[in-house]
Parts: C-alpha cells; sequence; structure tokens
C-alpha cells in the first residue's frame, strides 16, 4: 500500500529525528558537565549512600552506539522510511503482480506470471510454497463431509490449530469466549449449532444488532420492571410485582424477535432469555444497559481470508467442542 507523500515524510523525517536525537543524546551524557572529577562525591548523601560521578559503563555506550548504526543500516537496505523502499527492495506483499497485464494481485494467472518471472515477494513465495504442499491435504479435507470429519482426529488438530491462529484473538485459547465473545463450548447457540449453520457463520460472517430499546415505544420508566421480567424469564429470584409490569413492556415488541416464549429466533441470532446464558452479562445492571443503549455484535467473513478449505475443517472442530 502506497501512502501519499505528506505521511510518507513525515514518517521518514520523524524517523531520522528520533534516531539523531539518541546519538546526540548519548554523545551529551557521555561529556563531563558538573565541574566534578570523574570518580569523586558529588556531595549527595541520603541513609549512607553517597552520589558520585560515574561515567556511563563503556560496554552500554557501545551497545547502545551498535544499535544505532544497525538501525541506520537496516533503514538504508529495507522500506522502513515512508515510501523508500530500501536498497533491496523487498517487499511483504505481492501487490505489483499483474499490473502490467492488467490483472488482479489475486488472480491465479497474474500469480503463475509472477512466478516465472521470479517477481514474487519473500512472504509470497513462502505461501506458494506452502500452497503447493498443504494445498491437496486441504482439498481433501474439503472433498470429506463434515459428518466424517469430525471424527478424523488428525483433521481435529488441524483445525484447532487454525482455531488457536485466527479464533483464539476472540473467542480465547479454550473458545469459552468472554464478554460479547460467545462461548463455543456450551452448545448454546445463537444461529444454530448444526454442522452446516457452523461453517456458514465461519464462511460469511455474522452482524448481530439489538437496537436501543428494541427500537420500541419503550419510555425509561418501564426499564427496570423489563429487566426484572428478563430476570424472570432466566429462573432467578425476582420481585413478582415488577416483573409483571415489565412483562407488559416485553409485549410491546420483543417477542417479534425473542419470541412469545422467549426462546429467541436463531433465524435472526435472537437470544435465548430463558437459559440463563448471557453473552454480555445477565445482572439487572448489564440488562438495564443492553436494554437501553442496544447492542451490535460483528464476526468477520473467513471466507476471503482462509478460503474454503481452511475453514471447513475449523467448522468440524468448533463442531466438536460442544459435541464431544
Amino acid at each position: 500500500m502506497i501512502m501519499s507523500n505528506f505521511w510518507s515524510i513525515w514518517i521518514s523525517v520523524l524517523t531520522i529525528v528520533v534516531i539523531v536525537g539518541c546519538f546526540i543524546l548519548l554523545k551529551l551524557v557521555n561529556k563531563n558537565y558538573t565541574g566534578v572529577e570523574e570518580g569523586k562525591s558529588m556531595g549527595h548523601e541520603f541513609d549512607g549512600i553517597e552520589e558520585l560521578n560515574n561515567p556511563l559503563p563503556k560496554w552500554w555506550a557501545y551497545m547502545f552506539y551498535l544499535t544505532i548504526v544497525f538501525g541506520v543500516i537496516y533503514l538504508a537496505l529495507y522500506p522502513g522510511l515512508g515510501n523508500y523502499k530500501g536498497l533491496f527492495g523487498w517487499t511483504s506483499s505481492n501487490q505489483s503482480i499483474g499490473t502490467e497485464q492488467g490483472l488482479k494481485a489475486d488472480s491465479a494467472a497474474a500469480l503463475e506470471a509472477a512466478k516465472a518471472e521470479n517477481r514474487l515477494s519473500q512472504y509470497d513465495r513462502e505461501v506458494a510454497q506452502a500452497d503447493e504442499k498443504y494445498g491437496p491435504i486441504f482439498a481433501a479435507y474439503l472433498a470429506t463431509p463434515l459428518e466424517e470429519l469430525v471424527k478424523d482426529e488428525e483433521a481435529l488438530k488441524v483445525g484447532g490449530r487454525l482455531f488457536l491462529q485466527n479464533c483464539a484473538q476472540c473467542h480465547g485459547s479454550d473458545a469459552r469466549g468472554s464478554k460479547g465473545f460467545p462461548n463455543l463450548t456450551d452448545g448454546d447457540w445463537l444461529y444454530g449449532g448444526d454442522l452446516a449453520t457452523i461453517k456458514t457463520t465461519l464462511m460469511n460472517g455474522r452482524n448481530g444488532m439489538m437496537p436501543p430499546k428494541g427500537g420500541l415505544p419503550i419510555e425509561d420508566s418501564e426499564i427496570e420492571g423489563l429487566a426484572e421480567y428478563v430476570v424472570k424469564l432466566s429462573g432467578r429470584e425476582h420481585d413478582e410485582a415488577l416483573a409483571a409490569q415489565g412483562q407488559g413492556s416485553f409485549m410491546k415488541g420483543c417477542f417479534a424477535c425473542h419470541g412469545m416464549d422467549a426462546k429467541g429466533n436463531k433465524f435472526m441470532g435472537a437470544p435465548n432469555l430463558t437459559d440463563n446464558v448471557w453473552l454480555y452479562g445477565g445482572s439487572r445492571g448489564v440488562i438495564s444497559e443492553s436494554i437501553v443503549n442496544g447492542r451490535a455484535g460483528v464476526m468477520p467473513a473467513w471466507k476471503d481470508i482462509l478460503g474454503e478449505e481452511k475453514v471447513h475443517v475449523i467448522a468440524a472442530y468448533v463442531y466438536s467442542l460442544s459435541n464431544k
């Protein structure tokens, strides 16, 4: 990606100023401006500890000089100063592939042409080598129905590693999620937990949206009662009179998404309010916050990031987490 000239100059100047500043600072602190001979007392003492005018250790100063020299050499050889490509012309992406042929960078024809002309970057060469080596393995996985793949221990290990690399940032390394990120091990699903639905979720992503107050004519004075009714729905101790008031607010239209029985709607991703499983928290305060402010959750689509072959394996792994 090419940045604008302004930002290129800004980054380059700032980087050079910092390096030069470090060099000047190091030179200054290595000079004695105190008027006290090195090794002699500075005249400060506290609790039996006396301050001496000692210079920086030479090994420390030399190491700092070496890091400055290394930084200068690196920035001369590799990209790091704005749009400057470096003397080696190294790049981590193949964004220039196909520009002459008028093809997109991800075009198979452009990729093959770039391979033939040795125009691939180091990163893209490594990706191409990995695809040649592991591509047939993932193609075989894709050809295997998910119902059979979930029984393949080796495939599940591969899916687990892919999950850790791409999904654990949100769902956690143990897949138990956190506030706003679903637990994938408990069998409670917003959109459905069958194999086909899990794969669809991974491929296309999901966009969950609950508007503030459900987009309904609910007054602020009704929030406490509505939250109490939701507490009642999940089978917890509650104020019966307050919950009865909240039920009237629920019937203003909350049932359109959550259902008359409040068991949710998997077609819309509306959660079941009766099972005491909470994505954002089930306290009265958090429930009220969800009602007042609404909630918006987004899961990205992985089909263009990982490809269907890898998504297929991850889907089998995710299914296995709640179906041992």
